[in-house]
């Protein structure tokens, strides 16, 4: 028996041995690799004991329920929502990513703590087993090693006895570890995963880093100069990006791209550390921007959810230039009002207002949101597209119950349904505001009935509010490339990629007649688009308020002598019909003439007696203001060629019915190209003339 006893031994630490050289056999290459950093930069040596208890309370209330037949590992009561406390961003991030990591291996590491006989512990009772199966999913990532803590922190009692527990049960764990990966023939466990959710991360894996400029901290161009200082090279496009290089994302003109592989290099530069370079997923910036667009100079912004606090940030930064503020629905919590403004803080941002009231609860009329033009509207969504879940989850609207559906990549159509009522409740009530002109609506969803079928239903409800013209879908405003396929009708679409993660983005605008728009609202609304380049319109609204300054009335003559002869009115003896005069009488004669004063351009004008004889009197004519040139930026416009009437090559009519309109790739007729435009020579003499107006 003792010598069994030792070769048992003797063969678990061999197993150990194999499972720290199996474990540096993963599959990575430089471009695409399915490492465990993608959603989280793990530590070698293990973490505080509140982010174990922390992760075991997600965890608790995101687990995977079994029937009852099939229930053995037992969790305890999860019915109560879990009380979280995190130290700080990278203490939260971390606990996440900790129960995520747990969750995807958890029908594995159940199957080690049966197999190794660790579980069940009558010492350890079932509320502990959450924080047992994050602690074993930790010990088997650090190679069954022990933990080293080098900050001093207060120890926590349930951590340390699981710990303990867990390390006097290494050898048979790492032994039941070793058994399954030969079972499933898999070199680490992430190849015990589904080949679904590999597939998942696997694109996770490589999607480009998106990162939006603080224009308020720091330049384009002196972005581009501390990263070539750094060693990172400039390229075309996301198709060149490999190594240390970066590009400019195309829709956006502030947001730059990097390879996937630079997370944790690109989190050390000083650029990210001071807030000048922020990482967030690019259907966010496109949501900014759209929002951008529509503004003028002084119009107000609704968002109405705070959730996604580095959106807002990145709307403050966009419109700090102007007078515009921003409205932040739903912070009720002093917890996250203090969390908001400190992150507002370090951005640079001013112009934010944070409200207590849930949008559905603000009125359509409340006297805060009178100058509110336009509502970003961020709902809650499945999510289901993205592909780093715990970003999302973090970044987005913090509901940690949807780790479970996108894990495995579906939502439940009960779930489904009480998402879309929701963002149909929130999208009509935004159609609600009298003032609001315009709503734009992004989710991270691939669901049409989260996307389009939503969309549709508020436009059929015709809500408008007291005295609004009805809505209507405009496309997006920023540029499509002509190989994308991106826009659907008015909706701009981005399905999950290896260079994207999903993105719906539709753009309600009011039908407002342009007529009634005035000059100073299409000059903010051009600005905005980027037509003036260079013009500053607030300066140009002073300089045209200064010259519609009345003047002084200049000098007039006053009434003439009866026997005075005003000036005729030009239009008739223009068009050569004589103007009757009367004959002057004896007392006339004996008078001289009174001269006439000279007719102004601008100012009073001597209106014509009449013939029996009135009195001439002044009429003041108003003063023409002196036009304001506005340098516009030039902007091509290809429109088709016209052809109607007709003519043939002989100069004969072709009949009207007959005309085409070409258009950029329009196909050969009759095997020949469209009619080629008239020569001088067989064009008919009606249309040689060369005044025909005249």
């Amino acid at each position: 028996m003792p010598s069994s006893k030792s070769n048992f031994v003797c063969l678990d630490e061999d197993v150990i041995n194999d499972i720290s050289d199996l474990s540096e056999m993963k599959i990575s290459d430089e471009k695409g690799s399915t490492e465990k950093s993608t959603t989280t930069l793990i530590e070698e040596n293990g973490y505080h004991d509140s982010i174990y208890i922390n992760a075991a309370k997600i965890f608790q209330g995101i687990h995977n329920q079994k029937p009852q037949d099939r229930i053995l590992v037992r969790y305890g009561d999860d019915s109560a929502s879990p009380l979280l406390t995190f130290k700080d961003e990278y203490s939260q991030r971390v606990s996440y990513e900790l129960a995520f990591s747990a969750l995807k291996y958890q029908d594995l590491l159940e199957k080690i703590l049966l197999d190794s006989c660790a579980y069940p512990c009558h010492s350890i009772p079932d509320e502990l087993t959450s924080l047992l199966v994050v602690m074993l999913y930790d010990l088997q990532d650090r190679k069954f090693q022990a933990r080293e803590i080098v900050d001093e922190e207060e120890p926590v009692a349930e951590v340390r006895k699981i710990e303990h527990y867990l390390y006097n049960f290494k050898t048979k764990l790492a032994a039941a570890l070793a058994r399954c990966r030969i079972k499933h023939d898999a070199l680490s466990i992430e190849h015990i995963l589904p080949e679904t959710i590999r597939k998942q991360e696997q694109r996770a894996s490589v999607v480009p880093l998106y990162a939006w400029i603080n224009t308020l901290k720091i330049s384009l161009q002196d972005v581009v100069k501390s990263l070539e200082t750094k060693g990172f090279r400039r390229v075309e496009s996301v198709s060149d990006l490999d190594h240390y290089t970066y590009c400019i994302d195309q829709h956006c003109h502030d947001v730059l791209v990097f390879p996937s592989s630079l997370k944790k290099e690109l989190l050390n530069l000083d650029l990210f550390a001071d807030y000048k370079l922020l990482l967030q997923d690019k259907s966010r910036s496109l949501a900014v921007h759209s929002v951008c667009a529509l503004l003028s100079a002084d119009d107000d912004v609704v968002v109405a959810h705070m959730a996604s606090r580095l959106t807002i940030a990145h709307l403050s930064v966009l419109t700090h230039h102007s007078m515009s503020r921003i409205f932040v629905c739903g912070v009720k919590s002093p917890a996250k009002d203090t969390e908001l403004k400190n992150v507002f803080r370090h951005v640079g941002c001013t112009n934010i207002q944070l409200l207590r009231d849930d949008f559905t609860e603000i009125g359509a009329t409340d006297p805060r949101l009178q100058k509110a033009k336009v509502i970003l509207l961020l709902p809650q969504c499945s999510g289901v597209g993205v592909g780093n879940p715990v970003e999302f989850i973090l970044n987005e609207h913090g509901d940690a119950g949807l780790l479970r559906d996108l894990f495995h990549g579906s939502v439940s159509e009960d779930k489904l349904t009480i998402l879309a009522e929701r963002q149909l409740k929130e999208l009509m009530h935004a159609m609600k505001f009298n003032k609001v002109q315009a709503i734009v609506y992004c989710t991270s969803s691939v669901y049409p009935e989260e996307n389009e079928l939503v969309v549709n239903k508020a436009l059929e409800s015709r809500v408008q509010g007291n005295k609004g013209q009805p809505y209507r879908l405009i496309p997006p405003v920023f540029p499509i490339c002509s190989n994308s396929k991106a826009s659907t009708d008015c909706f701009f679409k981005m399905e999950p990629s290896e260079i994207s993660n999903c993105c719906f983005l539709a753009i309600l605008e009011r039908e407002v007649s342009r007529e009634n728009l005035s000059v100073q609202d299409i000059l903010a609304r051009a600005a905005a688009k980027g037509l003036l380049d260079g013009i500053d319109v607030e300066k140009s609204k002073k300089e045209e308020r200064k010259k519609r300054k009345p003047k002084p009335p200049q000098p007039v003559s006053t009434a003439a002598a009866p026997g005075a002869r005003a000036e005729e009115p030009a239009g008739r003896e223009a068009a050569g019909r004589p103007v009757p005069r009367r004959a002057p009488g004896p007392a006339e004669q004996r008078r001289p003439e009174a001269p006439v004063a000279a007719v102004p351009r601008s100012g009073p004008v001597l209106a014509s007696a009449s013939a029996v004889g009135r009195p001439l009197r002044a009429v003041e004519r108003p003063a023409r203001p002196p036009g304001r040139v506005v340098v516009l930026k030039p902007v091509e416009i290809v429109l088709p060629p016209v052809l109607g009437p007709c003519w043939s090559t002989h100069g004969a009519a072709v009949p009207a019915q007959h005309c085409w309109h070409p258009w950029v790739g329009a196909q050969r007729l009759g095997g020949g190209l469209f009619p080629a435009p008239l020569s001088k020579a067989l064009r008919p003499a009606a249309l040689r003339q060369p005044r025909p107006w005249l």
